[in-house]
């Protein structure tokens, strides 16, 4: 089940994962996260998964909530050249 809270960054950066969520996504001391930002949302994944899966699994996500873009979009906004065209 999805769950979002409010938290605060402290002076050193730091964010605290809220009791009840650290138990519901089983994070343990040391733990090591990869984390990625897209403008002001961060997301966050275990960094003992690997990198694709998470990937993979925000593209679904994306897919989803109908926000998709083809080939020829992204090339236009990134300035590529497409062979064929």
């Amino acid at each position: 089940m999805s769950q979002a809270v409010a938290v605060r960054v402290d002076k050193k950066g730091r964010l605290t994962i809220p009791k009840r969520i650290r138990e519901s996504a089983n994070v343990k001391p040391g733990d090591r996260y990869f984390v990625q930002s897209e403008g002001s949302v961060l997301h966050c994944a275990k960094a003992d998964e690997n990198p694709f899966d998470f990937l993979a699994r925000h593209a679904i996500e994306e897919y989803r909530k109908g926000r998709t873009f083809s080939i020829e979009e992204v090339a236009a906004e990134l300035g590529v050249e497409l062979e064929g065209e």
